[in-house]
Order: C-alpha cells, then sequence, then structure tokens
C-alpha cells in the first residue's frame, strides 16, 4: 500500500465517527475500572483512563531486562512503546532484548527516539536507521519530542518556528525509510511553547498524568495517553508508564492491522 494512502487510511479509522478530542468515549463508557494498579492513583474524574478498552505500556532501560514477557501479555497489555535511541548516538541497552521479547508474545510495539536539539534532524535519523530494523517497527515510529531539563550535556532550546522544521525533518526520515508516519510523544510545556496549531495530520501520545487530556492540551486531538508513571504491571518488576488507546477494542484491532499491513516494509527483512 502506497505510504500516503496508508497514511490517510489509518486517520480515517481512528477518526470515523469521532466529532471530538475524545474520539469514542460514548462507546467505552461501560468500562468502569482500571485494568491495572497504581502505586500513586490519581482522580481523573468521570473521564478516567479505565473509559478506555485497549491499554499499553512503554519502556526504558529504568525498567530492567528481567521482563517477563508471557505474563505482561496474560495481563492484558495490547501495545507496548520501547525506547530505542537518543540524540546522534546513544542508545538504549535493552531496547534489541524488549522488541524481541514483545514480538516473541505476540504484542504489537513501535520504537521511540528521544530527540536532542544540539544535533541535527539527518544526523539523528541515520543513527536512529542505523541502530533500529523494520522487524521491530510494527507500529509507527515513535518522536519524542519534549524539553530535555535534566541534560548535562544539552540545554539548547531553539525558537519555536526551528523547533518544527527540525522535528518534521527527522519525521520525513523515518517515513520514508519505514514506510510509516511517525506518532509524536510529548509533554504539556513542549506542546505549549512548540506544538499548537501544529501538525495535525500526525497521531499524537500525551503525557498527562493529573487530570485528562483534553483539559491541558486544548483543542489537540490524540491517539495515546500517558496516564501514569506509578502502573503496577505483572511481568514487571517496579513501577511502570501506562498508556491508553484513544478508540475501542474494534477501532484498535483495525489500526493495528493497517499501520501493519506494509508489504514493502515486510518484504525488505
Amino acid at each position: 500500500m502506497p505510504r500516503l494512502l496508508l497514511a490517510l487510511v489509518a486517520t480515517a479509522i481512528l477518526g470515523t465517527g469521532c466529532t471530538s478530542t475524545d474520539y469514542d468515549f460514548v462507546e467505552t463508557a461501560s468500562v468502569k475500572k482500571l485494568p491495572f494498579k497504581d502505586s500513586d492513583p490519581q482522580d481523573f474524574g468521570k473521564n478516567h483512563p479505565g473509559r478506555h478498552e485497549v491499554h499499553g505500556i512503554d519502556l526504558s532501560k529504568w525498567n530492567g531486562d528481567g521482563i517477563d514477557w508471557a505474563t505482561v501479555k496474560k495481563s492484558g497489555i495490547a501495545f507496548v512503546f520501547i525506547k530505542a535511541t537518543e540524540g546522534k548516538d546513544r542508545i538504549d541497552p535493552t531496547f534489541e532484548k524488549n522488541w524481541r521479547g514483545a514480538a516473541a508474545a505476540g504484542i504489537p510495539h513501535a520504537p521511540y527516539h528521544f530527540y536532542y536539539f544540539c544535533s541535527t534532524p539527518d544526523e539523528q535519523a541515520d543513527w536512529f536507521i542505523a541502530n533500529v530494523p523494520r522487524g521491530a517497527v510494527t507500529l509507527p515510529p515513535v518522536l519524542d519530542a519534549e524539553w530535555n531539563h535534566a541534560s548535562p550535556t544539552c540545554k539548547l532550546r531553539p525558537d519555536s518556528a526551528t523547533v518544527r522544521d527540525v522535528l518534521q525533518r527527522f519525521m520525513d526520515r523515518l517515513e520514508a525509510h519505514y514506510g510509516k508516519r511517525p506518532i509524536i510523544y510529548t509533554s504539556v510545556d513542549f506542546h505549549r511553547d512548540n506544538l499548537v496549531g501544529s501538525f495535525n495530520d500526525y497521531q499524537f501520545w500525551l503525557r498527562s498524568v493529573a487530570a485528562h487530556p483534553g483539559e491541558i492540551y486544548a483543542g489537540r486531538r490524540w491517539a495515546f495517553w500517558q496516564y501514569t508513571s506509578t502502573g503496577v504491571v505483572p511481568g514487571i518488576k517496579g513501577e511502570t508508564d501506562i498508556n491508553v488507546f484513544a478508540g475501542t477494542a474494534k477501532n484498535w484491532n483495525s489500526w493495528v492491522a493497517t499501520v501493519s499491513d506494509n508489504k514493502t516494509v515486510a518484504s525488505a527483512e
């Protein structure tokens, strides 16, 4: 399927019958409780994550390398975003073990890249492509775009126009290579500073651990919501980030089938 058509079909699947940034809360309202425990649960009010049917996790080296993937799958985890690379020269040491474990368990997965503003988008795209095989990208790859407050080496904050320009270049490179339009992960402050009103033809994964994203990302349509960093998932030691998909289980299955149906990518392995 041509790349542009693939993106349009995926967008159409997510958008069918949706009239708000919440996709289809009416259909998912019957789901009352969160399926996973939380070490520090928040009160999200009526629009809580338990109203969504499809839950997933995101992982990095901080989760360790002793994950029991069969138990994770059995617990009900439907997807996993896995940290792959940072900047132009760092790779997460657990990346390969994690994506292969997820693949063996039959859990749809995608790698993510933490963007550094102290190197060029082409340098970072080259690094990602060199370290992330197409087999690790069953779901679209993710661009993690946020300010890096804790970095000892890169505290650069370009103006918003420059930010959007370099992110676009990076995503264009990934889409051309993997045949899937990237998902954008972001935080409240970075979105406010750089992304409001931009990249509306991309799917967003939003961090919002104290309130529903509709309350703090006004007008932003989202596909994934990271609602906690203190979740408890069977098969993983310690606390874990947990996310929900915006649509129903039926929407999810259709979307996964669409973004995974890339014969060009599959034949390149």
